[in-house]
């Protein structure tokens, strides 16, 4: 049960190097700092994460309640979480060939996480397909290999497969964004590869994850930001060397290429040009009759003038 406590002080808690963030309560800590080691209570049990943060606790509704950080962890126990995790590699190689054992090709185990004291032992799992997989007799084996531990399979997706696995980036980078630095995946759509101009092409646009790369996020509200105040390809636009049309967006520049009238192609900064249509509009209006006097001689805005 969650203990209500007045929020004071709030942490940011990791449980993994690149692993995602959560919120605690640190009323109970007065000296805590970043670096340092604790115990919380979450929904996998007790588990032990590193302080890596205190944001400002106006980002937060006072009435949501954290779980509290019950203390730091020992010496003891940051030894004993190092011992277990020494042990990940070994049981995810014996889940691997107990899966194949069962004829379960259709996952592939992807990684072993032992809690800090080894009392829960969880497996990191994906699949292709949406079809849900039985692991009652893959659970019900590793139980028998390994006693007095909790099992646990979860499965993830191809990002967080990425993410484990590591490796070089498509990009070339030798290690991937998600393993490095990301702590959360943002949603990723093709309308951010359009905004920047970049290649549709499958192979420009897909992480190792098969997925669209995280990247295409980064710079995507500068360059939207900046296409607010561009024609749009194929307009027509008013330029110093007459009319032509936008045959290239270059919003970082803040400038177009435009084709005018005698073919030639030439760049122009945002200030330098205009609308067609607006131009266009106003011609029109100064080109048609007045309404009191037609196509007559008309004095209306000496009239208006006057007043």
């Amino acid at each position: 049960m969650v203990e209500r406590i007045n929020i004071n002080r709030v942490a940011t808690v990791r449980f993994q190097p690149v692993g995602k963030l959560y919120h605690f309560n640190a009323s109970k800590i007065h000296d805590l700092q970043v670096g340092d080691y604790v115990i919380v209570a979450t929904s996998r049990g007790r588990e032990l994460g590193e302080v890596v943060g205190f944001p400002d606790n106006g980002e937060f509704n006072q009435e949501v309640t954290h779980k509290p950080i019950e203390r730091r962890a020992t010496p003891r126990e940051l030894v004993l979480q190092r011992t277990w995790r020494r042990k990940e590699l070994e049981r995810m190689i014996d889940c691997r060939a107990k899966a194949s054992e069962l004829g379960l090709s259709a996952i592939k185990i992807v990684r072993a996480e032992y809690s800090f004291d080894g009392s829960s032992l969880v497996f990191l799992y994906s699949s292709e397909g949406d079809e849900k997989i039985d692991l009652s007799d893959l659970t019900r084996e590793m139980k028998r290999a390994i006693r007095k531990t909790s099992i646990e399979f979860r499965q993830i997706g191809p990002r967080d497969v990425a993410k484990v696995l590591s490796g070089m980036g498509a990009c070339g980078l030798e290690e991937r964004c998600c393993s490095k630095f990301l702590t959360e995946f943002s949603p990723i759509s093709i309308k951010m590869a359009k905004a920047q101009g970049i290649s549709l092409n499958p192979q420009e646009i897909t992480g190792m994850c098969g997925r669209l790369r995280c990247c295409l996020i980064y710079e995507y509200e500068q360059y939207a930001e900046a296409r607010k105040h561009l024609p749009k390809l194929k307009k027509k636009v008013v330029t110093p060397r007459g009319v032509g049309k936008v045959v290239e967006v270059m919003p970082l520049k803040k400038a177009v290429r435009v084709l005018l009238e005698d073919d030639r192609r030439v760049e122009f900064y945002q200030h330098e040009i205009h609308p067609y249509d607006e131009l266009k509009k106003l011609q029109d209006k100064a080109e048609a009759p007045c309404e009191r006097h037609g196509y007559g001689e008309c004095d209306c805005n000496r009239e208006e003038q006057s007043e």
